[in-house]
């Protein structure tokens, strides 16, 4: 298996380190999706009532965790008619017609809990976009972005996390990258990158006017398993009702139309209908422009256990218990967006992730205890453009989304600090999609594919519809020999050969696939494919010794980068052959 340095320790909790890889298998992600986008009003699955902006969604893949696609259409988590106690009037109404269930916030009131002198590293926080958000212009990242996925026009369903480590908040104005850890749809865009998805409809085209051309989070809350199961309440927060400065048309209202204002946090009471848990007042909005003109537009909570909202009065006074840690945005076109927060004196911005005001602070507003460029978005601060990105959902993570290596570190994060490679771009670390030897490259992203067969996970698709993947197994060892190379998802009962080069090349379109594989090039014998998936090995070794001249022989210290050809007559480019992922091999005495 592929290893990495570990740089940096991990999530810390209490003191106590915590490996994802033992805790995400179990978890679940939760998001919602606003009312501008086709999603709302399609059956959900496996039970088919219609989805609407007030359900607390999950992915349909078994795990309740993103997956590569295609995906299907997500599940309802929490119904907003059940869990949320919202009436259940807007049940089938179509995206882009506005109804009174929109949940622009959530969490379950157990999240990571920030301390005092801890600095935030690389995915701690978790956040998401609107299709109107452009990323902070910080150059070429080694990963999908705010940035490349807004010129993609895929940033609304996606959710990114700070990829640089960030001091002990309050944490000023100061441009740091951001990385893609959950995509919308599972699929490559035109960025060329793919990552694992919820099965969100895509692009989003930024253009006003509805209904949008795609989805766009609006919610969400990663939840981690305790002893006794899922623990914690139910904490979200409903939609103002003020006009939108860049879509051209009123929000849905949603907070107003069930009694409460669009700055509330709400909680659900004893007769399973919401109450208010957090008034907006409290946390410093509406003291502008009055009621319901600022909208609470992420949500990151930890409850102290009493029920009761108890502000923080002084920063981390949470962590005796003594008051909740309560963390959030403001929409755009709230009327405190440009006021001096209270902790540094600044402009406040939507892309803020911001904390009630401070008692003594530089004004009675929220004060910015995550900046908004810190997580790399674009703000009139540091004068991007004539409104900043809009932060519309938040979750400070206890462990990873995915951490396929169990070493601490968000998968996606090893690949944009270049810890791990990502060479088919799919925000999966190459050596986890190889089997136990080897790491894995050579995929068939939208971007690579000759003829519209992508493939993101496994070579370019085949006659059949299948694409070839190629792994490893046994071991590296030269003395041992005994790795053993297997190509699956090949079209049956034809005939492949593998082959193995001294040098990689960017992807080149071949026959009905993509070759990678280059330098002084070996081939071993030809092999039937079977039903599709056949195997070479063990003895590699000792075939390339008796078969090769010296520089074609394997030998300890040396590395090989081995594909599979095969015959694959009226595939969808026309070609005769297709090829597999390849995989590259570093060999051990």
């Amino acid at each position: 298996m592929f290893t990495r340095t570990l740089l940096f320790t991990g999530l810390l909790t209490g003191g106590v380190l915590l490996l994802a890889g033992t805790s995400a298998a179990q978890s679940r992600y939760f998001y919602s999706i606003n009312w501008h986008g086709p999603t709302v009003g399609l059956p959900s699955a496996p039970g088919g009532v219609p989805i609407t902006e007030g359900d607390m969604l999950t992915p349909s893949t078994g795990t309740s965790l993103p997956a590569l696609g295609p995906l299907g259409t997500p599940s309802i988590g929490f119904a907003h008619t059940t869990a949320l106690g919202l009436p259940g009037a807007c049940i089938g109404h179509l995206g882009g017609t506005p109804c009174i269930v929109e949940v622009d916030a959530f969490s379950r009131g157990i999240d990571r809990q920030l301390q005092p002198n801890q600095p935030i590293n690389p995915g701690d926080i978790l956040f998401s976009v609107d299709e109107f958000a452009r990323g902070f212009p910080l150059g070429p990242t080694p990963g999908p972005s705010v940035a490349t996925e807004s010129l993609a026009r895929e940033a609304a369903p996606d959710a990114f996390a700070n990829l640089a480590p960030l001091p002990p908040a309050p944490v000023p104005p100061a441009p740091m990258p951001n990385i893609g850890v959950i995509d919308g749809n599972g699929l490559a865009s035109l960025s060329g990158f793919a990552y694992p998805g919820v099965g969100e409809i895509e692009p989003n085209t930024p253009f006003g006017g509805l209904p949008d051309t795609g989805d766009n989070k609006d919610a969400m809350d990663l939840v981690e398993p305790t002893a006794g199961g899922f623990a914690g309440g139910i904490f979200y927060s409903l939609d103002a009702g003020f006009f939108d400065p860049l879509e051209g048309v009123p929000n849905s209202g949603s907070a107003v139309a069930n009694g409460f204002l669009g700055g509330d946090v709400l909680t659900i009471g004893a007769a399973g209908l919401p109450i208010l848990y957090a008034p907006a007042p409290v946390l410093g909005l509406d003291l502008i422009g009055g009621p319901d003109s600022d909208d609470l537009d992420a949500l990151i909570l930890v409850e102290n256990g009493n029920g009761v909202y108890n502000p923080s009065l002084v920063l981390y006074d949470w962590v005796t218990g003594a008051s909740d840690m309560l963390i959030f945005s403001v929409r755009r076109g709230s009327a405190i967006i440009g006021m001096p927060d209270s902790i540094f004196g600044l402009p406040i911005e939507e892309g803020d992730l911001l904390v009630p005001p401070v008692v003594g602070g530089a004004s009675p507003f929220p004060g910015i205890f995550i900046s908004a460029e810190a997580l790399g978005l674009a703000t009139l601060r540091l004068g991007v453009g004539n409104l900043g990105d809009d932060l519309n959902a938040a979750d400070t993570l206890i462990g990873n989304v995915f951490d396929c290596d169990g070493d601490g570190i968000e998968d996606a994060v090893a690949i944009g600090m270049g810890l791990v490679p990502d060479l088919n771009m799919n925000g999966i670390p190459d050596g986890c999609e190889s089997g136990s030897v080897g790491s894995a490259f050579c995929f068939c992203p939208t971007v690579s594919a000759p003829c519209g067969n992508a493939s993101p996970t496994t070579g370019c698709i085949n006659v059949v519809g299948t694409g070839a993947l190629l792994v490893g197994s046994g071991s590296s060892s030269v003395l041992a020999d005994d790795l053993v190379l297997t190509t699956t998802g090949m079209t049956p009962g034809t005939f492949a050969l593998t082959f193995m080069g001294t040098a990689t090349i960017p992807p080149v379109a071949l026959a009905n696939g993509l070759r990678c594989v280059a330098g002084s090039v070996y081939r071993f014998p030809p092999y039937a494919t079977g039903t599709g998936t056949a195997s070479i090995g063990p003895g590699l070794v000792a075939f390339t010794l008796g078969a090769n001249p010296p520089p074609g022989w394997i030998t300890a210290f040396s590395t090989w980068h081995f594909q599979t050809a095969y015959r694959d007559v009226g595939g969808p480019c026309g070609g005769s052959f297709n090829l597999s992922s390849a995989l590259t091999v570093s060999f051990t005495p």
